[in-house]
């Protein structure tokens, strides 16, 4: 696989950055593709491992070794079969996946993994500009109608197999357009939303209906879904947002991340933001902002922040600033706690971690600042630093601190389906059944908030458990 020598000779190397003075102006993707030689001699890296570690970093277990091979040898249609063998959307990978699969590479043992999420998004990108993408059709149809609840990364995965198995498949969508999260919780400068449109396009070419602005359990109700299709998978996600528990975190001047990233997404798209605002609009122009959470939507609720224009950001993690780098003899090939810092942060953000928020400041509904102190973790609990409380100044506060699960009102008040001690619903990953017969569940309404390549192969998965229980056997990949 690749050149037998080339993780010896050659340097890994990574996408570079438009200028931060630049992508700050607006809210374009700004990852610059590298050129073919450059990718095909980091693919000539690849080591051809006896065991190939990537394949069990990678959720959806991509053959990656095999397309690595195939980029170097400039086959770039042969990779593209390879890579979509085991992942529909790598566009949406490519530029969102954490890359667990570069975590796991042989090569990660000295901080030199193969540049495999550049790989894979260039493989994909050159398929779209090729012309290689084209709708696949079923042979035939089985006469069975399946509804897809959510079209998020799950629901896209699982609807686009079920209907090349040639199933008649309809996706309901609360939302005025499809997506998920994807859609509305990703910035457009992480992932422009075209990607997601021109999948759609795909995906009707292949049979699939999708509905939107049709919340089931509100505008379509379950007792029609039970009447006309075969089969229902919930797919919807899990929204519902960690709470922030402290005096005055009810003034409005503290809002969830997704109520954020949501109205921008739809200010970017021309879509009215209204509608997704109840509590009015929001923007952090001139505002010293605080982002409450330190994963990856606090990270993109930073980099939107800057480009509003805001006065300050900082952002706060209850949990310990983790080491520079990770101990590889006890972590490797495992996803390790380590220090990161995004893209958004390199754009401008005061970061701090080991804090506890006790209090917002303000006058009326008006937020001013943000009590906290320093904590201590030991044995897995922290205590406060005496003498250590401080007052930061804020405008807006913005919580990223997580989801609990899928929301309950709506779908699940009104379907009878078994929930886990989490709140996510029951179902397991051999049938992806649920207490109730004929309804499936994948993705993070069964899973609990994941990764998009999570989903997708929840969603793929659920697809091959689906039809093997409509028609008694199945050839879909699992």
């Amino acid at each position: 696989m690749g050149k037998e020598t080339g993780f010896l000779e050659i340097e890994r190397r990574e996408r570079d950055y438009i200028a931060p003075e630049e992508r700050l102006g607006n809210y374009r993707e700004f990852i610059k593709t590298p050129p073919d030689e450059e990718l095909q001699a980091q693919a000539a890296r690849c080591m051809n491992c006896g065991i190939p570690y990537c394949h069990n970093g990678c959720p959806v277990n991509n053959i990656i070794p095999d397309w690595n091979h195939l980029v170097y040898e400039a086959d770039w249609k042969n990779a593209l079969t390879v890579l979509h063998s085991t992942n529909n959307f790598p566009e949406f990978t490519g530029r969102i996946c954490p890359a667990p699969c570069e975590a796991a590479c042989t090569l990660n043992i000295t901080d030199e993994p193969v540049t495999i999420k550049s790989i894979e998004a260039a493989i994909i990108d050159r398929g779209w500009e090729e012309g290689w993408v084209t709708p696949q059709v079923p042979e035939k149809k089985t006469g069975k109608a399946v509804a897809v609840v959510g079209s998020g990364p799950a629901g896209l995965a699982c609807a686009q197999q079920l209907a090349r198995a040639g199933h008649a498949v309809t996706v309901f969508e609360k939302n005025d357009r499809i997506g998920g999260l994807l859609r509305y919780g990703i910035p457009d400068f992480k992932m422009e939303k075209h990607l997601i449109n021109r999948r759609a396009v795909q995906m009707e070419a292949e049979g699939v209906v999708f509905k939107t602005s049709s919340e089931v359990g509100v505008e379509v109700s379950l007792k029609a879904l039970r009447e006309n299709f075969d089969a229902i998978v919930l797919a919807g996600g899990a929204e519902e947002a960690r709470a922030l528990d402290i005096p005055g975190s009810e003034k409005a001047g503290v809002r969830l991340a997704m109520e954020f990233l949501t109205q921008q997404n739809k200010r970017n798209a021309g879509d009215d933001e209204v509608r997704a605002a109840p509590r009015g609009t929001l923007t952090a122009e001139g505002k010293d902002v605080i982002v409450i959470g330190g994963g990856d939507t606090g990270s993109d609720c930073v980099g939107t922040s800057n480009r509003q224009g805001a006065k300050s950001v900082t952002q706060l993690e209850i949990m310990p600033q983790p080491p520079e780098k990770e101990d590889k003899a006890m972590t490797w090939p495992n996803w390790p706690v380590k220090m990161r810092t995004s893209s958004s942060h390199e754009e401008g953000a005061n970061r701090d971690w080991g804090v506890l928020t006790k209090r917002v400041v303000g006058d009326g509904e008006t937020v001013t600042g943000l009590e906290c102190v320093r904590i201590e973790w030991e044995g897995g609990s922290f205590k406060e630093v005496p003498g250590s409380e401080f007052t930061l100044p804020a405008d807006l506060i913005l919580l990223a601190m997580g989801f609990t699960g899928p929301q309950k009102r709506g779908l699940l008040d009104r379907v009878e389906v078994e929930l886990d001690q989490r709140g996510n619903v029951a179902a397991n990953t051999e049938d992806y059944a649920t207490s109730e017969a004929g309804i499936f569940a994948c993705g993070d309404m069964r899973r609990g908030q994941s990764l998009v390549v999570w989903a997708i192969r929840e969603g793929r998965q659920a697809a091959r458990a689906v039809d093997e229980a409509l028609m008694g056997a199945t050839s879909l990949p699992r």
